[in-house]
């Protein structure tokens, strides 16, 4: 049985049984679910995607989008969970749903994907911050299965290495995938016999990472490994991913080519908005949200559209804020405005006028959304 449940958009929810449920460390674990023979296609995923799960927790509804760390051709649906807190909800799910339970679970949905390329040569780097791995988990594995060409290497950060989760699957790739993968750990507040290997990912740890790991190219003795690099994947904290994907950068990676997936409300811009606009002053917005009609009035465009809208109290989709996650899509239907960034509407659908509301600042006095996507 489906049922349409409304997040952000309207989602197609199936109930799944859990087929296997790991403790990993003391503040994570592992779902693995059952997918009948009659879901199969509704289940089909790219690596890097997600689902949502409802549940209960503390007498509400919840409902959490987890990366899966299978990958497409394991043909099963595999997150991995992380429990901030001994009262959050992630600590109710954990302590209340066992192997043989059923949840809904949407279906897949996300888009930090990569195209496969299994016939070319390429350097994919990622870049991950604790329960971060899951999604570049994915990723990994399945292009280790699918391009026989490409090299890896990830860069995975923790404070210390009880909560490294994953290692020992991480270390079985490195393993089988010989030189095609190569993993280094980093831990910030741990100890380590090399201090490279100690503190944060961050800018300054990159640029030695680029000096003393990605620097002799021994298919290309006339570049570095850096030089090569044709994808970067980093997942983490908003913070950890700003200055990351900044500092990819600045150091010749174009926008284009660094994805990254956050795992938190992030109210920041991921790079640095370098345009001025116009001043306008009440500014007439118009839109539709579940069926419904709505009008307001703008102060002035000195701030982006959902971020006014939930000041003024309007309960509009929205998850990060950032223009990674997709949830405050909508179709611009009259005016004009200016997307500042956009990390998730591809150029087919925002030739179709499709924004984000949360990097959309309104450039005409009148404005018209369709959140309903319809």
């Amino acid at each position: 049985m489906k049922q349409q449940i409304y997040k952000g958009k309207l989602t197609q929810f199936h109930w799944l049984k859990i087929a296997k449920k790991e403790e990993l460390t003391k503040n994570t674990f592992s779902l693995e679910f059952e997918i009948p023979e009659n879901l199969k296609e509704n289940f089909r995923f790219d690596a890097g995607q997600f689902v949502s799960i409802q549940f209960h927790a503390h007498g509400k509804e919840i409902i959490n989008d987890y990366s899966m760390t299978s990958a497409p051709y394991e043909d099963k649906i595999s997150l991995g969970i992380k429990v901030n807190s001994p009262d959050g909800a992630t600590s109710q799910l954990f302590k209340n749903y066992h192997e043989g339970d059923e949840l809904l679970v949407s279906e897949p949905n996300g888009r930090f994907t990569l195209i496969s390329k299994p016939h070319e040569f390429r350097t994919i780097v990622g870049f991950a911050a604790g329960i971060g791995i899951t999604p570049i988990l994915s990723h990994f594995k399945n292009i280790l299965h699918n391009e026989p060409r490409t090299r890896l290497f990830l860069f995975f950060g923790n404070k210390n290495s009880e909560e490294l989760v994953y290692r020992d699957e991480l270390d079985r790739l490195a393993k089988t995938g010989g030189d095609r993968l190569q993993i280094f750990y980093f831990f910030s507040q741990e100890n380590t016999t090399n201090s490279f290997f100690h503190g944060r990912l961050d800018d300054r740890k990159l640029s030695l990472i680029i000096n003393q790991i990605l620097h002799l190219d021994e298919t290309d003795e006339e570049s570095t490994i850096w030089d090569a690099v044709d994808e970067v994947l980093i997942c983490g904290k908003g913070e950890m991913i700003k200055t990351l994907a900044n500092a990819c950068y600045h150091h010749g990676i174009p926008k284009k080519n660094i994805h990254f997936e956050l795992f938190e409300e992030f109210n920041d811009d991921i790079y640095p908005v370098e345009k001025e606009f116009p001043l306008l002053e009440n500014v007439e917005l118009a839109f539709k949200m579940l069926g419904k009609e709505y009008t307001t009035v703008l102060p002035t465009n000195e701030e982006r559209i959902l971020q006014q809208l939930l000041i003024q109290k309007f309960q509009v989709p929205y998850s990060c804020k950032s223009g990674i996650c997709g949830s405050c899509e909508c179709i611009l239907e009259e005016g004009d405005v200016e997307l500042l960034e956009n990390e998730y509407l591809t150029e087919n659908e925002e030739e179709r006028g499709h924004i984000l509301a949360c990097m959309s600042i309104a450039k005409s006095k009148k404005i018209k959304l369709n959140f309903d996507l319809s």
